[in-house]
């Protein structure tokens, strides 16, 4: 597991030495790429995270590795884990408490079979260091199917153009399954 991170104003007064630790631990690191990002859809959940100190934003990366993204039915997002294929990814990593990984896997799918949460590599946007993040890939199930789908032609961002397509969960169709649009 690692260590905690600390929000900018703890990590201030650690250095000051007026205190020693992280009120909160925040030993996760989730890479985000679609709807969580700033000024998108689902971003409010990471607003109320942090508001919480469940979540400490680190700032923008690049996945290490070029990789699908591509947009599914309602515009959701996925990332597929297919190394190689599509573009580095833009996005952003957060340092999340166990609390604030409950409620990213709760929007995400992630025991419908919508998502998995996997571990990959992610680089500072201005050339810093790497990091091992997790980060939710479209569900192995249709992954492929759904990149092969779109022609195998992804984004290297979803933005807010990618996101006035996105349909939020509460204004869907009753019993409508994504998966199985892709799928049939």
């Amino acid at each position: 597991m690692l260590r905690g991170r600390c929000s900018g104003k703890e990590e201030a007064k650690a250095k000051m030495g007026t205190e020693r630790e992280c009120e909160k631990e925040r030993p996760y690191l989730i890479f985000t790429y679609g709807t969580l990002k700033q000024g998108l859809p689902n971003h409010g959940l990471m607003e109320e995270l942090m508001s919480k100190d469940d979540a400490v934003l680190l700032g923008t990366y690049f996945t290490d590795h070029a990789y699908p993204l591509v947009c599914g039915p309602l515009g959701i997002p996925y990332l597929i884990n297919l190394p190689g294929s599509g573009h580095r990814v833009k996005g952003e990593v957060y340092a999340v408490s166990e609390e604030a990984l409950v409620r990213l896997d709760e929007l995400e799918g992630v025991s419908a079979g919508y998502y998995e949460r996997l571990p990959m590599v992610a680089e500072e946007e201005e050339g810093g260091g790497k990091v091992t993040a997790e980060a939710y890939w479209g569900h192995r199930s249709f992954g492929e199917v759904l990149w092969k789908m779109k022609g195998e032609m992804g984004l290297t961002e979803y933005g807010e153009k990618e996101a006035r397509e996105y349909v939020r969960k509460e204004d869907r169709p009753d019993g409508r399954n994504t998966i199985l649009d892709i799928l049939l």
